[in-house]
């Protein structure tokens, strides 16, 4: 008796905790459905940001390029040679993909270190950066989810299917399971990491406005990065995984 009242109580106090939101959210309305617009917003600014600079990249071309398209081809040839690494020979196709996931991810970080997106006031609810939301990281992993299983199926067919039940069968609900909780560990690593160097930074202007914040909003800077690139590289792996059939 005793362990079932443990029990409920235990589960009560996690419905509870459940129902605790981080921060502010501005929602809008649309039919039937409940939609953070802050995450909408700050999406829309950061994808701004990348087709603008992608025009200006390649509007006008130079056979002796000026640094701005020295940058850019260097990020080109950055992301390349992450695809490459991972993917394998067939990495082709796919920079693109791998491409727009490092610089969506990337520029979404760098958002909510450099600007201070809560100086913007709302009706009600704050901006923050998109990737600080954890309904956006869900959603980049589970376009990674379906990006893996495509190359695999496109590749091997229904064939694809075998890797569940290799090297034996009784590996079966391993390899199930393995495959959801790929996209949960991306997910929960990428917002876990953007939220918690959000919520120091915000802690330290509060208590020590002048100077500490600021060596706290440069390591905040580099580990954006950093996540950006796991982020990337892990989809990479994984559908190189898939490309060659075995784990």
């Amino acid at each position: 008796m005793n362990l079932l009242l443990c029990s409920i109580s235990t589960l009560k106090g996690l419905y509870d905790i459940s129902a605790v939101e981080v921060g502010q959210h501005f929602y809008w309305r649309i039919g039937g459905l409940q939609v953070h617009a802050q995450v909408l917003i700050t999406s829309w600014i950061v994808i701004a940001i990348l087709l603008g600079s992608s025009i200006v990249a390649v509007r006008n071309p130079q056979t002796i390029p000026s640094d701005g398209q020295n940058f850019f081809e260097y990020v080109l040839e950055f992301i390349r040679d992450v695809s490459k690494t991972q993917i394998g020979e067939e990495y082709g196709p796919w920079v693109p993909f791998i491409g727009t996931l490092f610089l969506f991810i990337f520029v979404s970080n760098w958002s909510g270190a450099l600007f201070p997106w809560k100086i913007i006031q709302l009706p009600h609810g704050e901006l923050a950066a998109p990737t600080n939301d954890i309904n956006t990281t869900v959603a980049l992993a589970l376009l990674t989810s379906i990006a893996y299983f495509y190359a695999g199926l496109s590749k091997k067919g229904l064939s694809y299917f075998v890797k569940y039940i290799e090297p034996t069968p009784i590996l079966l609900p391993i390899n199930i399971l393995e495959d959801f909780t790929k996209p949960l560990s991306l997910s929960f690593r990428l917002f876990g990491n953007i939220l918690a160097d959000e919520l120091v930074v915000v802690v330290l202007v509060s208590l020590v406005p002048s100077v500490v914040p600021i060596p706290v909003m440069l390591l905040g800077l580099f580990t954006s990065g950093i996540q950006a690139l796991i982020f990337a590289t892990l989809a990479g792996a994984y559908i190189g995984e898939s490309l060659e059939g075995h784990h």
